[in-house]
């Protein structure tokens, strides 16, 4: 496995970085963190000529058709800043979505709008029961004229107050995954989406009331949801994976440099054993989700089976990343604790990216079943 980057994946990184210096710099990314959406539209706009929206989706509807390894290098940079929007939700998670579940026809309809940033998708799984996995789906659309009717609510659905399109996962069937995905509207009647309070980063809720939503929006086939949402997820989270790395690896860099600007009793404070300790433990939770993180991409992009592999990152870089921040927490004292620092962006996110699409628990649970442990 060599983990060198290409010079074409040297070049990416550089014109990322660039972009997050210039565009994306801590006082921005503090002033966006108290908007109720996440996306920024000059910063879209931009992100969207560069050909990151659709670095991912094939070159026949519309994107690059890049390798994960060559998005990977670019959500390392974006998961620096944090940067908010829904990149991931709509670029990763929604676009694979679509890929994996619909018909040639819908693909053709929806990915192109989505690489040049028009459709911005939103994916709705998680329930007010908080279960992730197809078990936890409960909302059951209900037929009328040839339509179905949904009521109820989604719960955690990233970046959704900035979404065209959302992709409902929706019970239609009585076995355990037995669930189908619809493309709704998101300004459609009746639908009504909102960030949730707390220290969550853009996690929302959406809500149908009496929404009627044609058969046609009927992503791919009936009872197939849960397999599509299964392949998509298996090629998204080492994404996420990969934003989080770039978000610890930003984490330890500010710690690291604090510890050597920050004088008491006349030395650096770098030079105490005890928060030597805490660097150490951000350099160990950092390679920890590195190296997780570019395992599952390796194997992903050579085609060798990944699942015990992605599911292993997701757990070990969702724990890091919380980690990472507790760490920088003890060694910046009260300066960690002001806004407009950045390091609170990074925790909030740490935070949400914690439990956002399975906490680490349920990943080490399916990473030993696909070893048949």
């Amino acid at each position: 496995m060599d983990l060198g980057l290409t010079e074409s994946q040297e070049l990416l990184r550089t014109t990322a970085r660039s972009f997050m210096a210039r565009e994306a710099p801590v006082d921005v990314i503090v002033g966006l963190q108290k908007r109720e959406s996440s996306l920024d539209p000059e910063l879209w706009k931009k992100a969207a000529q560069l050909g990151w929206l659709g670095i991912i989706i094939p070159t026949e509807y519309g994107g690059s058709g890049e390798r994960l390894s060559d998005a990977a290098v670019l959500y390392e940079e974006m998961g620096r800043g944090p940067l908010p929007g829904p990149f991931f939700s709509s670029g990763v998670l929604g676009a694979l979505t679509v890929l994996e579940g619909a018909t040639e026809e819908q693909r053709r309809r929806i990915l192109p709008g989505v690489a040049r940033g028009e459709r911005v998708l939103a994916v709705a799984i998680t329930e007010p029961n908080a279960s992730w996995g197809p078990g936890g789906i409960t909302l059951a659309p209900q037929g009328r004229n040839g339509s179905y009717v949904l009521n109820g609510t989604k719960l955690f659905v990233a970046d959704a107050t900035s979404a065209t399109d959302l992709l409902v996962a929706v019970r239609t069937g009585e076995g355990p995954t037995d669930v189908s995905l619809l493309h709704v509207d998101a300004k459609a009647r009746g639908v009504t989406a909102r960030r949730l309070p707390g220290f969550v980063s853009w996690q929302c809720e959406v809500s149908f009331d009496n929404v009627v939503v044609p058969a046609s929006a009927l992503l791919g086939e009936a009872q197939r949801g849960w397999t599509a949402l299964s392949r998509a997820l298996e090629r998204a989270l080492p994404l996420l994976c990969a934003y989080i790395v770039g978000a610890c690896q930003a984490v330890y860099e500010k710690s690291v440099a604090y510890t050597q600007a920050r004088v008491q009793f006349g030395v650096p404070i770098g030079r105490f054993q005890r928060v030597q300790d805490h660097v150490i433990r951000l350099v160990n939770h950092l390679d920890s989700a590195r190296w997780t993180t570019w395992e599952a991409l390796w194997k992903l992009d050579t085609g060798r089976p990944a699942s015990a592999s992605v599911h292993m990152a997701k757990a070990v870089a969702s724990e890091a990343y919380l980690d990472v921040c507790n760490a920088a927490h003890e060694v910046h004292a009260g300066m960690g604790v002001l806004v407009e620092y950045g390091l609170v962006a990074h925790t909030q996110m740490s935070r949400t990216l914690f439990h956002y699409l399975g906490e680490p628990r349920w990943h080490k649970r399916a990473m030993a079943n696909a070893l048949a442990w």
